[in-house]
């Protein structure tokens, strides 16, 4: 379970283009009034699932089982609903989410359209060359890439910080992903509400990150995720929901590209950090058809 899971740059992929314009905003709302404090009766009935140290058995068997059910997949389909929350000068936090369309077939077709609270932004690759897209600005950033999947995520976060919180969901072996130096890991108990169905509920952790995952008991695939970074003095919450699963659908080649991305105005590949306003001659996209 990397640093970067459910991600504080959960609109990067944006970045490399446009730094998000405009500002939300946010009317004060009155102060609820403080509940009652809870007896030592009360706190004790209402906790849920007792902390077990270390990797609790059961915890691990159901992670593994979701693991192996996503490397299974040759192709998948899913709605990724990412929730931020971001700090404001009022002191509570801001909420912010992006939606994702995520279609992906390995070993090195991958297509990632965005909305958010900020500009749209697309993501194809083709096993040969990765392109970032923004509509509303029509640029377009291409460069070679990795033939693989895997690959792909780590040049674009790399060459220019794009990186997707639902990344330990695709790459080819979810689990060394999402167990990267996991620590915790205890079984909390069964949910009837994420998801329209019944999802086992794990939470794990690292030194970085606490995370709590639901995932479908019979489906085995994973519904809502949440973390909070440990080293964030604000605690401020991530939240992913992932709906409208399709494992092994038949996907269309051209699926993978975008003719009008292919014609947009080309810019560098780069991090947004890095100026971009000297551009040496990009890849030529190979073409295709609108999705």
């Amino acid at each position: 379970m990397r640093k970067e899971i459910f991600g504080l740059r959960a609109t990067v992929a944006l970045g490399l283009l446009l730094a998000a314009s405009g500002v939300i905003a946010q009317q004060a709302q009155p102060a609820p009034k403080a509940p009652a404090a809870k007896s030592v009766k009360q706190k004790q009935e209402s906790a849920v699932a007792p902390y077990e140290p270390g990797l609790q058995p059961k915890a691990v068997e159901i992670l593994k089982a979701a693991c192996a059910r996503l490397a299974a997949a040759k192709s998948m389909a899913f709605t990724a609903v990412i929730s931020y929350e971001g700090p404001s000068l009022l002191g509570p936090p801001l909420i912010y989410t992006t939606k994702s369309e995520v279609t992906m077939r390995r070993p090195d077709k991958l297509k990632v359209i965005t909305l958010g609270d900020g500009p749209p932004s697309e993501f194809y690759y083709d096993g040969k060359l990765m392109m970032a897209f923004a509509p509303t600005e029509n640029l377009v950033a291409v460069a070679d890439a990795p033939p693989t999947v895997d690959g792909a995520l780590v040049a674009a976060y790399e060459t220019a910080e794009i990186y997707y919180p639902f990344t330990d969901v695709i790459v080819t072996d979810p689990y060394k992903d999402m167990s990267d130096g996991m620590t915790t890991a205890f079984y909390i108990g069964r949910s009837q509400i994420v998801g329209g169905t019944t999802t086992d509920m794990v939470a794990m952790a690292n030194k970085d990150v606490f995370a709590q995952i639901w995932i479908g008991v019979e489906d085995k695939l994973p519904r809502r995720l949440y973390a909070v970074y440990l080293n964030d003095p604000a605690r401020l919450r991530h939240v992913m929901e992932l709906s409208n699963w399709e494992l092994n659908k038949q996907v269309p080649e051209d699926a993978f590209g975008s003719a009008k991305a292919s014609s947009a105005a080309h810019i560098a590949f780069k991090r947004p950090d890095v100026n971009t306003a000297a551009n040496s001659k990009p890849p030529t996209a190979a073409p295709a058809h609108t999705p």
